[in-house]
């Protein structure tokens, strides 16, 4: 127990009841598991508001490959920022549409340059970045119990 600092928090009771009703259905174990997951999140969430903060994630996107220049378009893009994607997965979800997800990491500026050019490519249906922080985080104390 050296490692945790205990706090107090005061909740309305009717906010206490949703929370242990959301809790448990998540599967968290204690409320601290839960409020601890929460405050990663905040500091993940201001973490990547920083254009120079690294970041890791995916982005996701269906398009259409008839449209014409769609599958060039994309190629072209990919590879003017060939640096800040690790990999992809191409799936044909029918005889038009394509499902592809893109893993990035970079600066927060870079990742969202390459999301904007990839959504800015006629064909595109839908293109949704998933970002978490790059960050390094310390996980020494990931596995304390109340």
């Amino acid at each position: 127990m050296d490692y945790v600092t205990r706090i107090g928090v005061s909740v309305e009771p009717d906010l206490l009841t949703s929370f242990d009703e959301l809790i448990e259905k998540k599967g968290y174990a204690t409320r601290s598991e839960a409020i601890r997951d929460l405050i990663k999140g905040m500091l993940i969430e201001d973490t990547i508001k920083d254009d120079h903060a690294h970041t890791v994630g995916t982005i996701t996107l269906v398009y259409d490959h008839t449209k014409g220049g769609v599958n060039q378009g994309l190629m072209d893009v990919q590879h003017k920022h060939h640096h800040v994607i690790s990999s992809s997965i191409h799936v044909h979800l029918d005889t038009e549409k394509c499902l592809e997800v893109l893993i990035v990491h970079g600066s927060m500026k870079e990742v969202s340059d390459l999301s904007e050019a990839i959504n800015s490519i006629k064909g595109i249906t839908h293109g949704k970045p998933v970002l978490l922080s790059g960050e390094p985080v310390d996980h020494k104390h990931e596995h304390c119990t109340d």
